[in-house]
């Protein structure tokens, strides 16, 4: 069994323009004479690999603690796509249809088109990954996360696919329960060669 963590660090990760900087703060040092360390975080909920929860663009939306965390658990396929948008024709054409889980690896230079959201809810997709800090351009305003947030399809957005090659993988990566919140981290697993993983693509 071969595990890939294709979660990016927290702290490291290019920041969404607009959004705060993380930052970590030592609240108790051993070094400095305590006899524990403790430290705090303050960040933006989606820097770095994290999930997108309804609430995040609809009004109405379930928050992240709501959301079924088997969306983010069980197989998937990575597929790499070279960098531009992805419209509706480009997913009815060329994206499998026989997984629900799709990673899209483009070096964060791919970005979804509302009607590919669309024809994602079409062919049965209840999650999509990126490698890009989001899931659509930023001049699409939005639009794209609505689709599939509608119908609901798990966003999971900040990938780290740069070691990982297009093919069948189990994905491990549930969001940290945080009642209220639009958005939470996780940390993204793709196993491979794996035993307790029957093949089924559901």
């Amino acid at each position: 069994m071969k595990i890939f963590d294709i979660s990016k660090d927290i702290l490291s990760s290019e920041v969404y323009p607009g959004d705060p900087e993380p930052k970590i703060n030592q609240i108790a040092d051993m070094n400095k004479g305590a006899d524990y360390n403790l430290s705090e975080i303050s960040m933006c909920l989606h820097n770095g690999t994290h999930i997108d929860a309804p609430l995040h663009f609809l009004d109405d939306g379930g928050d992240i603690s709501s959301v079924d965390p088997t969306s983010f658990i069980g197989p998937c396929v990575v597929i790499e796509v070279p960098e531009g948008i992805i419209t509706g024709a480009i997913v009815e054409r060329y994206f499998p249809r026989n997984t629900k889980r799709i990673l899209i690896k483009s070096n964060g230079k791919a970005f979804l088109h509302e009607t590919a959201a669309t024809e994602l809810a079409v062919i049965g997709c209840y999650l999509v990954g990126t490698d890009a800090s989001s899931i659509e351009a930023a001049e699409s305003n939005g639009r794209t996360h609505r689709s599939l947030l509608m119908d609901n399809i798990a966003v999971l957005e900040g990938l780290d696919l740069k070691g990982v090659q297009e093919g069948d993988y189990f994905l491990i990566a549930p969001p940290l329960k945080i009642n209220g919140a639009e958005a939470a981290p996780c940390r993204a697993l793709l196993v491979s060669d794996y035993i307790f993983w029957s093949g089924d693509k559901h």
